[in-house]
Parts: structure tokens; sequence; C-alpha cells
């Protein structure tokens, strides 16, 4: 079975997202921004779940600590603390979504991707937390991507973040190939939501544009994995 990427899991949103607003303008636009929103709340529930299991409550370190992914090799992604207090603010330098967005040509269509993602699965690790852009993303043309989680972590917080974080260690973590199949069906399942059958034309075109850029492979691991 292949091993998918980040590459795989940006370029399949990206061609979705292309389709949707290729096909139905600001309708498939809409509807894109509606995936995003129910994809990150569902990845922020299912992080909630396993910090709840193990006993942990929902707060903000802890939604920092039960993250799902890791890059796929070092240096790939750039990030971190920009300061703790009075509230939270983190940073992203580089960004493997937006490289291959970049690579692929898909950046028009890929952005569309960042308009919700962290306040959306910040929201559904707790419905009460609100993650707020500092600057336009990386994505839209901004120098970086800034955020204000809204709360404050001290100095003994951030310390016992990284000590949590070392704990978990990617035991909480889903590979690409899971986390593109869990993207294919939120983001399917929710354009025909909102815009009827006649989106899957739009879906099937998508991923046939996917199997045509990374082989037939690439789609076929997707199946029964989400």
């Amino acid at each position: 079975m292949p091993t998918l990427t980040i590459e795989h899991h940006a370029i399949l949103f990206a061609l979705l997202s292309r389709q949707a607003i290729t096909r139905f303008g600001d309708e498939g636009k809409e509807a894109i921004l509606k995936a995003m929103t129910r994809y990150g709340n569902e990845r922020g529930q299912r992080m909630a779940k396993n910090a709840l299991a193990n006993g942990d409550e929902l707060t903000l370190l802890n939604s920092q600590a039960y993250g799902e992914w890791k890059p796929d090799f070092p240096g790939q992604m750039e990030f971190g603390a920009i300061c703790g207090q009075p509230t939270y603010h983190s940073y992203i330098a580089k960004c493997a979504w937006c490289d291959a967005w970049a690579k692929h040509d898909l950046m028009e269509y890929g952005k569309y991707y960042c308009s919700n993602i962290d306040n959306a699965w910040y929201q559904g690790f707790n419905p009460e937390f609100l993650c707020t852009p500092l600057n336009p993303a990386m994505s839209w043309g901004g120098d970086c991507c800034r955020f204000d989680w809204g709360q404050p972590l001290t100095d003994e917080d951030i310390t016992a973040l990284a000590e949590k974080k070392k704990a978990l260690g990617t035991s909480c973590m889903k590979d690409f190939n899971f986390h593109t199949a869990h993207l294919l069906s939120s983001v399917g399942n929710t354009l025909i939501d909102e815009l009827g059958e006649r989106a899957n034309e739009a879906i099937e075109a998508a991923k046939k544009e996917y199997a045509e850029k990374f082989g037939c492979e690439y789609l076929d691991c997707l199946e029964g994995v989400f």
C-alpha cells in the first residue's frame, strides 16, 4: 500500500476545491468553506475524545498536546510559540501544504483550506474556544501565519506542554492515508449535502485528476480507511 504524505492530502483538497468552485461558483466556494469547518470540527472532536479517554481536561494546553499529525520529515514545517501571555500566540513560517499547492500551481484553490481549519479543529476540541488569525495566511499572501488562541499559557504551562507531547509521542496521531481518506469523506459528503447529487460529478472529476497526478494506487488505497 502506498504511504501518503501531506502533499497528497493538500492536492486532493485543492482539486476538490477547484472542481466545486469552477463548476458552481460562489455556491461551490461556500460549500467548500462549510466542508473545511466540518472536517476541522471532526478532527478536533477526535482529539477531545483521546484527551478525555486519558483523563485529561479539554484545556488549551491539551488542545496543543493532542495533535493528530506530524511533518513527513524534519524541516518540512517551521512553527512554534510567539508568546504565552496575555494570550497564547503561535506562528507557522514554513508550511508543507503551501509548498504542495505552489508546486502544483493550485494555491488559488488550496487556500480555502486555511480559511477556518485551525479555528474549526479548536472548536471541535472545545466549542467554547476561539482561535483568531492575526494576519493573512501564507496561502492568502501573508508572510507567515500567526494565531491568537484566546487564553494564556504560563511558562509552567509551556514546560508542561512539552512534557505532555513527549509523553504522548505518536500515540494519538494518524498517518496521511487516514487523514486523506477522512478529507475525501468529509469534504465529499458536505459538497453533496450543500449542492445535491450534482456534486458527485465534481468529486469524481477531482478524484480522477488526483489519480492522474499520483497514480491510481494512491486513490485506491483510501478505500475503507475512514
